[in-house]
């Protein structure tokens, strides 16, 4: 009897190992598959097989499986290649997901790109980087609109680089019909004529961070924000300066309440023309309907019914008037102890101010601490 298991549990194990060399045959062998775990083995294959069934890049997603097969080799290589820096608690990362997947827990960072750019400034870098850093263990999405179900993967191997070392950042496409529908955002998208708008680039994002937002929950960040430490706040809005709120960054629990008043105000009181009007002016309308706004008498914050009111000190340490002290030199640096991100107020730049290696500016400063992957991009641009 034993003697039968023994040879039973031999075929098996002769069965497995045919199986597997099978798909090593199928996808090239390499050699740095014998690198990885069992397990990690395991999650690999199945990164393999569903990049087959129409994933066409790292980190983004596709829904078009058109040549997906001629593209899964090159793919399914910078996969295993990968395997020998990545974390096995990160490997599920490596498989490629959908929006509602990646966000599925509620918990992650929201950025916006509603023009169709496709080149990223080392300021929108800086701000995903510093932002994944901080927030190590949760998800960073960032929404392009020029991005599409083809030039995903161009746009990872351009970029990736930069942002190698985070596993934990996704780029996807955005689409506004998919956003707003299930939301009363979609009546009024149906509706708006995007050529005959005076903002539609700003109009456009106010309203799709609202229904992103609403609909995942997590915290929706400006690509103009250097994260710095982590915000203890689920439900919160930040004060740009007293009894008035931005919409730059704010966190909320999925369906909550307040961005579901939002975007019922948002097309109820709809006007384009004013610029702000469906963004910080919204907020800070809607949020006078929840609790009436006493003002800051230092750094604390404000509760209004379950959302924190936070002080402008928080992340608007530097107001817009001064925004240029970003871009010059401290005779001693500011510390921002009380200050979870930075604002740059990248609108205000229309003078297109960036750092200067060794200028020894505030931003620079910054960009060395908070993101040094993208501040290693501005040096190799500045030597080349």
């Amino acid at each position: 009897m034993l003697k039968t298991l023994r040879i039973a549990i031999f075929l098996l194990l002769l069965i497995n190992l045919v199986f597997f060399y099978g798909i090593i045959r199928r996808w090239d062998f390499n050699p740095y598959m014998f690198f990885v775990s069992e397990g990690e083995l395991f999650n690999k294959f199945t990164s393999i097989l569903l990049i087959n069934k129409g994933f066409n890049s790292i980190h983004g997603w596709s829904n078009n499986t058109e040549g997906s097969s001629t593209k899964a080799s090159s793919i399914q290589e910078n996969i295993l290649l990968e395997t020998m820096t990545t974390p096995s608690s990160t490997l599920e990362n490596t498989a490629l997901r959908s929006p509602s997947d990646v966000l599925k827990e509620g918990d992650g960072i929201i950025f916006l790109e509603t023009s169709d750019r496709t080149q990223l400034t080392s300021l929108i870098l800086c701000a995903i980087e510093s932002t994944a850093r901080v927030y190590k263990n949760r998800p960073v999405a960032f929404f392009m609109k020029g991005l599409n179900n083809t030039n995903i993967e161009e746009m990872m191997t351009s970029e990736f680089p930069v942002l190698s070392s985070l596993r934990n950042i996704y780029f996807f496409p955005l689409n506004l019909t998919e956003v707003f529908t299930d939301t009363p955002l979609l009546s009024w998208y149906q509706k708006i004529n995007p050529q005959q708008e005076k903002h539609w680039i700003y109009v456009s994002s106010d309203a799709c961070r609202l229904a992103l937002i609403w609909k995942y929950g997590g915290i929706y960040v400006d690509t103009d924000f250097i994260s710095m430490q982590s915000i203890p706040d689920q439900d919160f809005l930040a004060a740009e300066f007293p009894q008035f709120s931005s919409n730059g960054i704010f966190g909320f629990s999925p369906h909550h309440n307040f961005t579901q008043k939002c975007m019922e105000d948002f097309v109820q009181n709809y006007n384009g023309n004013i610029w702000g009007y469906q963004g910080p002016l919204l907020f800070t309308r809607v949020l006078k309907k929840f609790c009436h706004l006493p003002k800051f008498n230092g750094t604390e914050d404000i509760m209004c019914g379950n959302i924190t009111f936070f002080n402008p000190k928080r992340f608007y340490p530097i107001t817009y008037p001064v925004w240029r002290k970003f871009y010059q030199v401290w005779d001693e640096l500011p510390t921002f102890n009380d200050s979870y991100a930075l604002h740059l107020w990248n609108f205000m730049n229309h003078a297109n101010l960036t750092i200067v290696p060794g200028s020894n500016v505030l931003a620079e400063h910054l960009y060395k601490k908070y993101c040094p992957s993208a501040y290693g991009t501005i040096l190799r641009n500045a030597t080349t």
